[in-house]
């Protein structure tokens, strides 16, 4: 199952700064038992990776649109390389 892992860097673009999106993002992550990081940019969008499967990483962004206050307007997603991590964290 774990050769099915995948790896996303993705930056969110609309009401997504200062309405608990990371935390939310953070919450989600360990809920679906990924890893990665997540940060605010300094254009008002949030940058992020996540590490799982990619039906999990799917659930996560589902998850993210439905949390209270935000309003994705714009993905942009991108596949990297997997990495060898653990945990998922919030970074300044």
């Amino acid at each position: 199952m774990r050769e099915r892992v995948i790896r996303k860097h993705l930056i969110f673009y609309g009401k997504v700064q200062g309405v608990g999106f990371r935390y939310h993002a953070c919450h989600a992550a360990e809920y679906f038992g990924m890893t990665g990081w997540v940060r605010n940019c300094y254009d008002g969008s949030v940058e992020a990776e996540i590490q799982g499967l990619p039906e999990e990483i799917d659930r996560w962004i589902i998850m993210l649109k439905e949390g209270r206050y935000i309003d994705i307007e714009d993905i942009e997603e991108k596949t990297i390389q997997v990495k060898e991590e653990s945990g998922f964290k919030i970074c300044s």
